[in-house]
């Protein structure tokens, strides 16, 4: 007999065995235990055509399981086209990286003229820095009931030769990077088209899963509902590894942690979706569909079988986490939000262990990349003390934790720098931190917060030289952690500080060293983001490109989260500044012409990086993909930031 047959008799019998009984053995190594001492209280069918009708319900069960662990391989292998697309992505980057930096006397000369030409444009604009340079000084301020996206962008303006080939590369590539309006009634954010057909291609994937070689008839409906649960258990370790903040995803793909925690979040909602279609398919298939020799006992002997008891456990655990990690949730209780996603995951993965049998060894693949990723990494690798100092900053609302020491050095010890990664050996711009105050009270000892690094990152080469790094937080206060935080501030000047990082991706600031022209847009705190990136830019990679930052801010006491003088440091240095009058004395800035008016005038290729909140990071984003539909070249990077 072929191994096929061998598989399929075996759970014939033991299909069979387990109708002389109420209840269903848990393995198949307790059945034999499990009948010795329990009376019959079901007849084994022993006409051809139940057992006929038996063979074909479980080898449709048996081969779609088998069929269904190929999925993770799918993945694997579109993973390894991203990697791949990604790598000539970098090839390409650091080729325009040489051509913009590859002399070091030119670069200066450029530095130096460009940093004349912006100290001769900032004079020239008013004190106050509340408009912009140039041809734009007109057009910065819009009232805030004016709707941006319906302006005119560049008019009849046109880029270069147009070919249909062109125009068609050009709307496809404006269709994929435009992000429509939030979804009516509920208010719900939509991401860029892009990633909208990225995610539906996924879930297409996962619906060909499920239903490949499925009998469509009512008889066989258990093999779908068995389905449901298998496709939620290969799912599993793809939805820990994206929530893992140390994950290779990261650096094959050269996304951020926040760019592909909205893949965490649909995977998540898939399996929620799929654990609640195994549960009532099972039910259904319990008390309507399956037929009367096979439903044996009555529905409270079935329901309260601790195998269902179990599967209940891992449905009830892992709803929770679905509703508990709701934007709106995490924004009123995002401590009770960080406790019980590590309690209802071990929770959930335990009762899917005893559930389900061949769930074992990705369950087993997820606890280790928790445990990696929290225990080894985060903990021991990633973790440092400091000790901080709090300020309570112009507004009352906001506070700014710094701290500083010396870099230490690895000379000689190069192959322990990608080891010990912890944020005393410096970050990249645009980073962030997880911090602990255990000062606030024992609830806070194991909570760990999430803030970006606002100050400019220190040079960590040559390796072996001293540097001294400045490291700057900016917490806006809300509810719970940072409330109790600015209470503190308010009687102590100085904390202990656990720090958990550094993380992000260089991927932002790649693109905009490849980059004839960089534009950093901020909102509010967003400012967080560009900041250390335009002081990068200057600084570290000066060249023959022209830096661009433009920061909208909703009131005066704003301005004070960056210093005077660092703003003046950068328009030294080169860097356009642009800060418009507080949006609420002046409306909203007009963003949508800012962007147009830059892609029209400028050369080259130009890349955006703009961080602030949901409104002001779509307009930003359909200004670009306007100008790259009219032949703009452009290259887009959107770090959104909240709960």
């Amino acid at each position: 007999m072929s191994v096929d047959q061998v598989r399929t008799e075996w759970a014939l019998e033991f299909f069979r065995e387990s109708l002389r009984t109420s209840r269903l053995p848990l393995i198949p190594g307790e059945v034999s235990a499990m009948f010795d001492d329990k009376p019959p209280v079901r007849e084994i069918p022993t006409d051809p055509e139940s057992l006929e009708y038996l063979r074909n319900l479980i080898n449709y069960v048996l081969n779609g399981r088998t069929f269904i662990f190929t999925y993770n391989i799918t993945l694997l292998i579109f993973l390894a086209l991203f990697a791949l697309f990604h790598l000539g992505e970098i090839v390409c980057e650091r080729s325009k990286w040489r051509i913009l930096e590859h002399d070091p006397a030119v670069a200066s000369e450029s530095c130096r003229k460009t940093a004349n030409d912006s100290e001769a444009a900032n004079e020239a604009a008013s004190s106050s820095s509340s408009t912009l340079e140039g041809s734009l000084s007109s057009q910065i301020i819009l009232k805030a009931d004016t709707d941006v996206e319906r302006l005119p962008l560049l008019g009849n303006r046109r880029h270069g030769k147009r070919t249909w080939g062109n125009r068609l590369t050009r709307n496809l590539a404006s269709f994929l990077m435009y992000q429509p309006r939030p979804i009516p009634l509920i208010n719900r954010t939509l991401p860029s088209n892009g990633t909208s057909l990225f995610i539906s291609a996924f879930l297409g994937l996962n619906v060909f899963y499920h239903l490949y070689q499925l009998p469509f008839e009512s008889r066989y409906f258990f093999a779908f509902a068995d389905r449901a649960g298998v496709m939620f258990i290969v799912n599993l370790p793809l939805l820990y590894l994206l929530a893992a903040k140390n994950q290779p995803l990261k650096l094959l793909t050269g996304r951020s942690y926040e760019a592909l925690n909205i893949y965490h979040r649909r995977v998540g909602e898939l399996m929620c979706f799929e654990a609640l279609v195994h549960l009532i398919s099972m039910l259904w298939w319990r008390l309507v569909l399956s037929p009367d020799w096979l439903k044996g006992s009555n529905f409270y002997d079935y329901i309260t079988h601790p195998l269902i008891l179990l599967g209940l456990g891992a449905f009830a655990s892992y709803e929770l986490l679905y509703f508990t990690s709701l934007g709106s949730f995490r924004a009123r209780w995002y401590e009770l939000f960080l406790a019980s996603h590590v309690v209802l995951q071990i929770a959930a993965l335990v009762f899917l262990w005893l559930h389900f049998y061949t769930s074992k060894p990705f369950v087993l693949a997820s606890l280790a990349i928790f445990f990696v990723d929290r225990l080894v990494w985060r903990l021991w690798m990633k973790s440092t003390n400091v000790t901080a100092d709090l300020t309570v900053l112009e507004d009352g609302q906001t506070l700014l934790l710094s701290t500083d020491w010396d870099i230490p050095t690895t000379k000689g010890r190069r192959w322990l720098r990608p080891l010990r990664q912890s944020i005393r050996h410096g970050w990249h711009p645009a980073d962030h931190v997880f911090i602990s105050v255990p000062a606030l009270g024992r609830s806070h000892l194991l909570q760990a917060h999430p803030f970006t690094i606002a100050s400019a990152a220190p040079s960590v080469e040559p390796a072996d030289s001293p540097t001294h790094a400045w490291l700057s937080l900016l917490i806006r206060v809300q509810s719970g952690f940072t409330s109790s935080l600015l209470d503190c501030a308010r009687s102590n000047s100085r904390v202990a500080v656990r720090l958990d990082g550094p993380y992000g991706s260089r991927d932002p600031l790649n693109m905009l060293r490849s980059c004839d022209n960089a534009v950093l847009i901020a909102g509010g705190s967003g400012i967080a983001v560009v900041f250390p990136l335009a002081w990068d830019l200057v600084s570290n990679h000066c060249g023959k490109r022209k830096v661009h930052l433009l920061w909208v801010t909703h009131s005066r006491a704003q301005r004070s989260w960056i210093p005077e003088e660092r703003i003046a440091e950068l328009r030294k240095l080169g860097v356009r500044v642009t800060i418009p009058e507080p949006t609420i004395e002046a409306g909203r800035p007009d963003i949508h012409g800012y962007i147009s008016d830059l892609a029209a005038a400028r050369e080259g290729q130009v890349g955006f990086v703009v961080s602030g909140p949901d409104g002001l990071n779509r307009t930003a984003r359909n200004a670009c993909a306007e100008a790259v539909r009219s032949g703009a070249n452009i290259q887009l990077r959107v770090e959104k930031f909240g709960w």
